[in-house]
């Protein structure tokens, strides 16, 4: 039979913080504060389903890069989400983040391709990856993209 280690199993997520649709920034500063990732309305936000416990998340923020990471605790939490045309009930998906970092830089799109070695296509709400490529990111962040 074939044994599988774990890492294979494990895959990484790009999120975007939805600074296209918020450019006063305010999903991505509440995802930084309450260290998590979230997804608004469907069909997008069932898509957070797929993340599972030990995954790798990375927060994107549009024309930045990723701004900050963690590992997934597996539970999506549902809640209102209030944006410039009001209230919206069970609107958002989120998901808490353990060992949750802010970036001290952002890595830009141009530093994250070079690292995974292809063109990653930005711009969507969630971005999966292989969980090796998406390792060689965290470990990029890990030596240059974290406070000492």
């Amino acid at each position: 039979g074939s044994c599988r280690r774990v890492d294979e199993l494990r895959k990484v997520y790009i999120i975007d913080t939805n600074r296209s649709n918020r450019p006063d920034g305010e999903d991505e500063m509440d995802m930084l504060q309450t260290q998590k990732c979230a997804i608004y309305f469907s069909p997008w936000k069932e898509r957070m389903h797929a993340i599972q416990p030990g995954d790798l998340v990375f927060l994107y923020g549009n024309k930045k890069g990723i701004i900050a990471r963690g590992i997934a605790t597996g539970v999506v939490e549902q809640g209102d989400y209030v944006n410039e045309k009001g209230l919206h009930i069970d609107e958002q998906n989120y998901m808490y983040l353990d060992r949750f970092q802010l970036l001290k830089k952002p890595i830009p799109a141009s530093v994250i391709n070079k690292v995974v070695e292809y063109s990653v296509v930005y711009g969507q709400t969630m971005i999966s990856m292989e969980y090796e490529a998406g390792l060689r990111v965290w470990q990029t962040i890990t030596k240059e993209f974290i406070y000492e």
